[in-house]
């Protein structure tokens, strides 16, 4: 029985052995040279730089993004406010309203706090790298957004820093700041002369008949403006925002469009708003033609589309077949341009070689008619070659 068994062992391993598609060339039949050496360590130099190449791009990951329509029509917006005015906070008043026309005592209310316009040496500082990052990001918005969604952020909150120092004199700015919970519509944050008063049936209005026109100055500069939720580490496109003007009259607009953002990456969970914005200001003189109402005016408008960002690994199976790929390719390669190098050698070098075989064939010739000549003479003995003169002499020549 155990004789059966491996007698069927053996047929089975010999079917088996006649599917093989990798037959095995003898070492005999193998011919090395010098060329193909040095083309086989180039070619394990390359193959091990794609590797590594290939599972650094492997282990990294990329963000892909998808839109979809903003099912989220019944919650709240949050409007998060940091500015500060030239102007003494009694004679302004921050309100924001919307399309809905809503109470905006509804909304929240802003602290209105006396401040200084001039910056301190480390609010300068703050300012100066709040700036410079917000040019960055004018150019190289992609790179460095990606770079702050995979990283979750650095880790520093934004926000003017508290002043160091006090100055021997009374406060000639208003500090507006707080947030605001608002309706997901269109609306208007304004800042303007006068406190505002509930006008019936829908709005209010702004009371500035008791200022002068020395007491009008929107100069103003923007500390921190932003929609949800703010996330550490992110700048926004206003932050460090500061506008001067010399005139008493002066509108500033903002036109911006807010996006819903979601974030789902390996360090970061958030949702998040995005927005850009439009910048136009200008003079107020009814005698010359441009009329409107001095003040700082933030429109926004929000997106009917929401961005969803998710970090996704490349597949493993791509992997392994793009490695597959480089291995394989790389040998077939190199072994075409080591045998069409050959090639043009053998082209180049044909002369040389048949005038070498040439010569190796007279020869093979010479000493394949020399040898039996020899042997026919070996086998005469000597002293009849020594007492025939003809046969001595023929084979003297």
């Amino acid at each position: 029985m155990r004789r059966l068994n491996v007698a069927n062992n053996n047929k089975a391993l010999k079917v088996v052995k006649e599917f093989d598609a990798f037959p095995k060339v003898p070492d005999d039949y193998k011919k090395t040279t010098v060329s193909g050496g040095g083309l086989s360590i180039l070619t394990f130099v390359i193959i091990g730089l794609l590797v590594i190449s290939e599972y650094q791009y492997y282990s990294s990951t990329e963000l892909k993004f998808d839109y979809q329509v903003d099912t989220q029509y019944s919650g709240k917006l949050q409007v998060n406010v940091d500015m500060t005015v030239a102007m003494k906070c009694d004679f302004i008043g921050a309100d924001i309203l919307d399309v809905t026309g809503q109470d905006t005592h509804s909304f929240g209310r802003l602290t209105l706090d006396p401040a200084y316009f001039d910056l301190s040496p480390k609010q300068k500082k703050y300012q100066s790298f709040i700036q410079e990052v917000n040019r960055y990001l004018q150019t190289e918005y992609h790179a460095v957004q990606e770079l702050l969604w995979k990283t979750g952020g650095p880790n520093f909150r934004g926000g003017m820093p508290p002043r160091e120092d006090k100055p021997d004199r009374e406060p000639d700015s208003c500090r507006v700041h707080g947030s605001l919970e608002v309706n997901k519509v269109a609306g208007n944050f304004h800042i303007t002369a006068g406190k505002s008063i509930p006008v019936i049936p829908r709005g209010h209005a702004h009371l500035s008949m008791m200022l002068s026109d020395s007491d009008y100055n929107f100069s103003h500069r923007i500390d921190h403006l932003s929609f949800g939720e703010p996330i550490a580490g992110v700048v926004y496109p206003l932050d460090g925002e500061e506008l001067v003007t010399i005139n008493n009259y002066h509108m500033f607009q903002y036109f911006m469009k807010v996006v819903p953002t979601s974030v789902r990456t390996y360090t970061a969970n958030v949702d998040t708003y995005q927005f850009a914005v439009t910048e136009r200001n200008r003079s107020i003189n009814h005698h010359e033609g441009s009329h409107g109402v001095p003040g700082i005016f933030v429109k926004y408008d929000l997106n009917s589309l929401k961005i969803q960002v998710r970090e996704e690994h490349q597949p493993f199976w791509q992997f392994i077949v793009r490695m597959c790929g480089i291995v394989g390719g790389i040998f077939a390669v190199s072994g075409m341009l080591h045998d069409i190098c050959g090639f043009i050698v053998d082209i180049i070098c044909c002369r040389f070689k048949i005038a070498e075989e040439k010569n190796r064939k007279n020869t093979d010739l010479v000493n394949s008619v020399s040898q039996p000549l020899n042997s026919l003479v070996n086998q005469f003995p000597s002293h009849n070659i020594e007492n025939n003169p003809l046969l001595s002499t023929q084979v003297q020549t």
